[in-house]
């Protein structure tokens, strides 16, 4: 017998003839299922039919969607949240939902199939237990810390309970996701099962009724969060561990540590209200709404094509020109995220053996870890296939080209693509500095031809630059970016002039950072300002990191196009003769040589080599003014000039591509923050200290006239 007992309601419930009633959840109008703040008349009246009804004696949850579960909870709602007391009142109505769901006196059960993330962790916690389906697509997490949250709904008092206090803290100080085996062995759901018989198993388990969790702690755990000693030994390790990677940017973690540690040491009811509270406080916090923008932007930019209106085409096949480090991380997301079969060609074999031990070595690493058979690995290894001619070319869709940044070489890449491959192949072009209208210039069909920039290691920086020329195609570039989203890149399209737009915003800041290290900053206090400022590495770092050499080769680029403001120091070609290329030649700013060298410790050894006596005069925040500064006036140059759509892309270019703090939500949000007279004040000030290399672009000198921001 079936009653379906609510009305147009996210929430169904369907009894059964064997007593099992089932919650079936499918939001309208959405891909996933979202929790929204007024779902909670509809689940309480829900409850209330289960508790009048006697003839329920257990009830599973699951979802109406066919790849999710619940993703979470609806972040648009925290929007219209003018006050921190209004968010509290959103969390502290979901808390007090799943405290009645969780007091049911029948067995409940969560059926989870795709994403159960956020929210939906937190609803499936409340349940008394939890079997998952042993999808690829089902993962289990509290990722509200990426957005600067805290799990609002009891997550921070339920899950220390399922799966440990340190376990716990590692999931939502990280916002890491665990898959289904891993959710098991974490104690997080009872069982793993095919997705054919996950609904079968989920109603046996209610008819057998609640059980205890079958987690065993290690004896390290017991010793440690069985007593408040050891408890607080805990805390205090997370604490500093928070400290140490946030730099005191966040607030979110620390809130998250008080919180379970107030339910462990003062009751879960406690736990609750200090959880709702420190909730609402975070949504009113400038990181959060931060964090939230860049959450909101990327997800705009995973619905928009590369030109309005243009379809892209297919792409069922690629080539990669290049054996390298860039070569090797193209193929691996283009057969591991794109699901496409790759050909690569090199000058030798070599070269073919570099990009597939690329591959090779980052899935090893899965099947060790167990998250991949070693079946699967083979498959997929079996996917790159490698040549030192052109034979296998002929029926791929798109070319990557990763060769050296030598424009000739190039040039004569596209000749042999245009007289090897089919006619309408896209060649893209994965070029750092290097103008695409001259890469195109000698080309039979420029119209093919487009600029896709990746950045280094390509399997985990998640930013891709596409660079249309003036004949690009609109087919061209929606074809490319359509690509991009399947290796698992965000996108950005960006116009066709020296340096695009992240080396071009990033090459200011790091010239300045050099230039301070020649007027005697020391280098470790430079990269550690900016570090605290909220950098992931300091812009000293990043030159060792990504190569001396490599920077040494973009300047001049950059310099000619653009002018005398990005002329990089005189004194840098002296590392280049002292073979001095970073961490690849294992000789750079920092040691990478001998027992304690590991990158962290400075050569002192280059002041020498570049004439300089460290004494440090500037304070951390005119080192992080100074440099940052001039990236923000260079982005709004670039935002003038066209070579990005919008701010948003800018900022998310910039956060995705260099690292800039995503807790000040970009250049242009920055800039928004502080206003744009403070920046125009702030540079001219600088210009009459350090040079005209400070002077703020017309365009931010009107925006400040006129009192105008980036964003409305």
């Amino acid at each position: 017998m079936e009653n379906n007992t609510t009305k147009q309601s996210a929430f169904t419930l369907i009894e059964q003839d064997n007593g099992i009633a089932h919650l079936k959840i499918d939001v309208a109008d959405e891909t996933m299922n979202v929790l929204k703040a007024e779902f909670l008349e509809d689940i309480q009246e829900v409850l209330q039919q289960l508790k009048s009804n006697s003839n329920i004696k257990g009830m599973i949850v699951y979802s109406g969607k066919e790849n999710s579960f619940v993703a979470g909870a609806d972040i648009t709602m925290l929007d219209a949240c003018n006050t921190a007391e209004e968010a509290t009142a959103i969390a502290a109505g979901g808390q007090m939902i799943f405290n009645q769901l969780e007091q049911l006196n029948i067995p409940v059960v969560a059926a989870i199939n795709g994403p159960c993330l956020g929210g939906g962790l937190e609803l499936a916690m409340a349940c008394h237990m939890r079997v998952a389906s042993d999808s690829n697509k089902t993962v289990l997490g509290v990722p509200e810390v990426q957005l600067g949250l805290l799990p609002g709904s009891g997550g921070t008092q339920r899950l220390p309970k399922l799966v440990g206090l340190q376990k716990s803290l590692d999931m939502m100080l990280t916002g890491k996701q665990l898959r289904p085996k891993q959710a098991l062995k974490a104690g997080l759901v009872d069982d793993v099962v095919p997705l054919s018989v996950l609904l079968d198993v989920a109603e046996k388990m209610a008819l057998a009724g609640k059980k205890k969790s079958s987690r065993k702690a290690s004896l390290v755990e017991k010793a440690l969060e069985s007593n408040p000693l050891g408890r607080r030994i805990v805390f205090d390790q997370a604490t500093k561990t928070v400290l140490a990677k946030t730099k005191g940017n966040y607030p979110a973690p620390l809130n998250i540590i008080e919180c379970i540690r107030t339910g462990l040491e003062k009751g879960m009811a406690k736990g609750l209200a200090v959880e709702a509270k420190y909730f609402g406080e975070l949504t009113q916090t400038k990181e959060s709404k931060q964090l939230r923008n860049i959450f909101f932007a990327t997800t705009d930019m995973k619905k928009e094509q590369g030109v309005d209106g243009v379809d892209a085409l297919p792409v069922n096949k690629i080539g990669v020109l290049g054996g390298g480090l860039m070569g090797g991380g193209i193929a691996y997301v283009s057969v591991n995220n794109a699901k496409t079969p790759v050909r690569i060609k090199d000058i030798n074999h070599q070269g073919i053996s570099n990009a597939l031990k690329y591959s090779f070595d980052i899935l090893n690493k899965k099947v060790k870890r167990r998250f991949m058979s070693s079946a699967a690995m083979q498959q997929q290894m079996h996917k790159i296939t490698g040549t030192v001619d052109y034979t296998g070319f002929n029926d791929v869709d798109m070319i990557i080209e990763a060769v050296f940044e030598d424009l000739s070489l190039k040039q004569s890449m596209v000749a042999d693509v245009e007289a090897n491959c089919k006619d309408d192949v896209i060649f893209a072009s994965n070029t750092s500095s290097l103008p695409i209208n001259q890469i195109a210039a000698k080309a039979k069909k420029p119209e093919n031809v487009i600029g896709l920039h990746y950045f280094s290691p390509v399997d985990k920086m998640p930013l891709a630059e596409i660079i249309a020329h003036e004949k690009t195609s609109d087919s061209t570039i929606s074809t490319t970016v359509a690509y991009a989203k399947r290796q698992g890149k965000t996108p950005i399209v960006v116009k066709d002039k020296a340096g695009f737009y992240v080396n071009r915003i990033l090459a200011p800041y790091v010239n300045e950072a050099a230039s301070m290290v020649l007027a005697g900053e020391p280098i470790d206090k430079i990269d550690r300002a900016l570090v605290k400022f909220g950098f992931p590495v300091g812009p000293i770092k990043l030159l060792d990191e990504v190569g001396i050499d490599i920077g040494a080769k973009i300047s001049p680029i950059l310099e000619a196009e653009l002018g005398e403001r990005f002329k990089a120091p005189d004194a840098f070609n002296k590392l280049i003769d002292d073979n001095r290329k970073g961490k690849k030649t294992e000789k750079g700013f920092y040691l990478y040589k001998g027992k304690k060298a590991n990158g962290k410790a400075v050569d002192e050894s280059v002041y020498t080599l570049l004439g300089v006596q460290p004494n440090g005069t500037l304070s951390a925040d005119d080192i992080c003014h100074r440099s940052v500064l001039l990236m923000v006036n260079e982005a709004v140059r670039c935002l003038d000039e066209g070579i990005i759509r919008n701010a948003r892309d800018g900022d998310i270019g910039a956060i995705f591509g260099i690292g800039f703090p995503p807790f000040l939500g970009g250049p242009f949000r920055y800039l928004d923050s502080l206003g744009a007279q403070t920046v125009v004040d702030k540079l001219n000030h600088y210009k009459d200290l350090y040079g005209e290399h400070f002077t703020p672009c017309t365009a931010l000198v009107t925006m400040a006239e006129n009192n105008q921001s980036c964003y409305g």
